[in-house]
C-alpha cells in the first residue's frame, strides 16, 4: 500500500510539473523518466517500457488516457494537458530510443511453450514479424514481464481498454499459467 502511495504521490507530482510545462508550450520527456526510467527504459516491473515503442503506438495511448478512454490514477492527470504536437513529438522522442536488453533469460520450457503461444494466438499478425510492434500496435518484445502479465489479465477480464476488442477476443482461451508464461517468454525477446 505504501509503495502505490508513493507511486501516486510521485505521478501527481509529475503531472504538476508537465501541467507547467505544457502551459509553457513544451512537453519535455525527461518528466516520463520519473516512473518509465531513463529514456524510458522502466526498471519498474509494473511500469512499462516506453523505449522503441512505435511513436503511433505511444500518442494513440496518450490520448485514449487524455480523452478518458483508457482510465489510469497515474497516467490520466499526466496525458490531461497535453497538445496533440506535444503527444506526437513525445511518441517520437520515445520510438528513436534504443531499448535496454531483456534482464533475464528464461528456462528452455519457458521459451518453447511462450514461442508455441505466440504462434498459436498468431501475435505475429498484428505485432509484427518479431514481435517490435508496429504503427498503433505496441512492442511486445523486451517489454517488462509483470507489465504484460496484468495487460493480459485485463484483457481477458475485460477490464483494460481494447480499442478493436482484438486483444481480449485473443487472450480467452488462455488459463492463467499460459499468461505468466507468454509474459516471461515475450519480455525475454530481443
Amino acid at each position: 500500500m505504501r509503495s502505490r502511495a508513493r507511486l501516486l504521490r510521485a505521478a501527481w507530482s509529475v503531472a504538476g510539473v508537465l501541467a507547467a510545462a505544457a502551459a509553457h508550450g513544451a512537453a519535455e520527456p525527461q518528466l516520463c523518466f520519473a516512473c518509465h526510467g531513463q529514456n524510458g527504459n522502466s526498471t519498474n516491473p509494473a511500469v512499462p517500457s516506453l523505449s522503441a515503442q512505435p511513436a503511433q503506438f505511444i500518442a494513440t495511448q496518450l490520448i485514449m488516457y487524455r480523452e478518458k478512454r483508457r482510465i489510469d490514477p497515474q497516467m490520466a492527470p499526466v496525458a490531461a494537458p497535453l497538445s496533440n504536437a506535444e503527444i506526437s513529438a513525445l511518441g517520437k522522442f520515445f520510438a528513436s530510443q534504443p531499448r535496454a536488453a531483456p534482464a533475464a533469460k528464461p528456462t528452455a520450457e519457458v521459451m518453447a511453450v511462450g514461442r508455441r503461444i505466440t504462434e498459436q494466438l498468431n501475435c505475429v499478425a498484428c505485432h509484427g514479424a518479431t514481435l517490435q510492434g508496429q504503427q498503433h500496435i505496441p512492442r511486445l518484445a523486451g517489454q517488462q514481464a509483470e507489465y504484460l502479465r496484468i495487460q493480459l489479465r485485463g484483457f481477458k477480464a475485460g477490464t483494460r481498454f481494447d480499442m478493436d476488442g482484438n486483444m481480449t477476443a485473443a487472450v480467452q482461451p488462455l488459463a492463467a499459467g499460459d499468461i505468466d508464461v507468454l509474459a516471461e517468454y515475450l519480455s525475454s525477446l530481443e
